[in-house]
């Protein structure tokens, strides 16, 4: 999307690290909207773990497009063989869309690499899961 705003923990490939839940980049003017839909996204669980999705580590990148209309979001799940997989981009994208109405679209696209693992979720979240 050459004419977006990006909000990204970081595009990976095979060379580079998997994504982190750590803090995401934030631009000016699109502070609200980024915040609301990170809010959006924290109310969504994953049902076999008490800890929201965002925290989790689950969403990968937020495109938002210039006008503020239109929200990509690239997300994975825990393992492909999830039994919500063919739940959860509508529960997600239903969440944003009712926490953030002026956004006209919301896309949820569901990748597999990288593949996630516990090392992807927030320090709040390994802390919640007794991982430290």
């Amino acid at each position: 999307m050459a004419d977006s705003f990006v909000f990204d923990k970081g595009e990976t490939s095979q060379t580079e690290s998997a994504p982190t839940a750590a803090a995401l980049p934030v631009s000016g003017d699109r502070e609200g909207l980024e915040s609301r839909i990170v809010s959006a996204l924290r109310t969504v669980y994953d049902p076999e773990i008490p800890v929201d999705i965002y925290e989790l580590g689950l969403i990968y990148r937020i495109d938002i497009d210039e006008a503020g209309k239109h929200a990509t979001i690239r997300m994975t799940l825990t393992a492909p063989g999830c039994p919500v997989a063919g739940e959860m981009p509508r529960h997600v994208e239903h969440s944003v869309r009712g926490m953030v109405p002026e956004l006209e679209s919301v896309a949820v696209e569901l990748v597999w690499d990288p593949p996630w693992d516990k090392d992807m979720m927030s320090e709040a979240a390994r802390l919640e899961l007794g991982f430290f």
